[in-house]
């Protein structure tokens, strides 16, 4: 659902990658995008409009085209037995709703009672750079700074940065419509820019992306006491999120402690040789599976805090990847 969309195609490719095992296949979209076609596994396919007859034999529906849609369509799908993976944020914080990154709590998928939702990009790559963290030292307190890529915005918002290159090298007005937010009053040229809002404000002060992080991160690692603070920023770059996050420990660890947890962690690749500046961003990154972490380094003040560096292309393990995974995961443990 949302085949012709950014994630959508991502899913197609990660569907494709990874040999999953299909019988039957179905691309699905608005009535806008339906009549295009989708080359899968050497076949062409003819998007259709999505209805609720859409998934009549349906096992596994992957969701990627907006939280609106997903509200309407996901109880239909589950209505007619299939189990519905959900990326948008819908159902993200719903009681009866797995959130799910299977390197982190892949048991809660036999918790479903038909949709698991995908959590935020920013907190799934954050997650599973933390999860080896507080299994060998616990978790007390954790802050990110994000620097998150105009694609989490869309594909109108990557043309938007391109449009906006091109304008300020031809010293021509820069035309903002999109960011920080679509629907907001005002609107920032992202081009050659910063903007430290991601999403709508909420009543605290924090945007609703800063309080997705917050919530998402407790509900998936199970603890309602980790203390967790977020400041989510947008940056000119079309793939890639990267975050600045500072954590306290339960326990003493040390800088080499925290780089063996990490190079052994599923899913993470330690790259953290400052000496021949390596470390990871989101140029060399960008398409790749991995979670990436670098720039390991304990607090000047707090022996028990610890500073790292988390990279990774939101569109593969921040959205796509983590679905096809979470799809993946329902065979392996015969839940599906």
């Amino acid at each position: 659902m949302g085949a012709t969309g950014a994630v959508g195609q991502q899913m197609k490719e990660q569907l494709e990658k990874r040999n999953f095992p299909i019988n039957n296949i179905v691309f699905l979209s608005s009535s806008r995008s339906a009549g295009k076609k989708i080359d899968f596994n050497g076949k062409v396919y003819t998007v259709q409009e999505a209805k609720a007859e859409s998934f009549e034999e349906i096992d596994i529906a992957l969701f990627s085209a907006g939280g609106s849609v997903s509200e309407k369509l996901a109880p239909e799908a589950v209505k007619r037995g299939a189990i519905v993976i959900d990326n948008t944020s819908a159902f993200r914080m719903s009681k009866d709703v797995p959130l799910v990154v299977p390197e982190v709590n892949k048991g809660d998928l036999r918790l479903h009672k038909g949709i698991i939702a995908n959590p935020n990009c920013s907190t799934i790559q954050m997650v599973c750079a933390l999860q080896p963290l507080k299994e060998l030292f616990g978790l007390k307190k954790v802050v990110v700074s994000t620097y998150q890529a105009v694609s989490g915005a869309g594909i109108d918002a990557i043309n938007e940065l391109k449009m906006q290159s091109i304008d300020f090298d031809n010293a021509k007005q820069a035309e903002a419509k999109m960011l920080p937010v679509k629907s907001a009053e005002h609107h920032y040229p992202i081009a050659f820019n910063v903007i430290p809002q991601i999403d709508q404000f909420a009543d605290n002060g924090y945007t609703l992306e800063e309080m997705k992080m917050i919530n998402e991160t407790k509900k998936i690692m199970h603890d309602d006491a980790l203390a967790v603070a977020a400041t989510c920023v947008r940056l000119p770059v079309v793939t890639g999120h990267s975050e600045s996050i500072y954590v306290e420990l339960d326990k003493v660890a040390t800088v080499e402690q925290i780089k063996q947890a990490i190079k052994n962690a599923p899913g993470v690749k330690l790259m953290d040789d400052p000496s021949n500046q390596v470390y990871p961003m989101p140029l060399m990154t960008a398409g790749l599976d991995e979670v990436f972490v670098g720039r390991i380094r304990q607090d000047l003040d707090n022996p028990n805090g610890f500073h790292l560096w988390v990279v990774a292309d939101n569109l593969v393990k921040g959205a796509a990847l983590n679905s096809v995974q979470i799809a993946e995961a329902l065979i392996e443990e015969n839940i599906v």
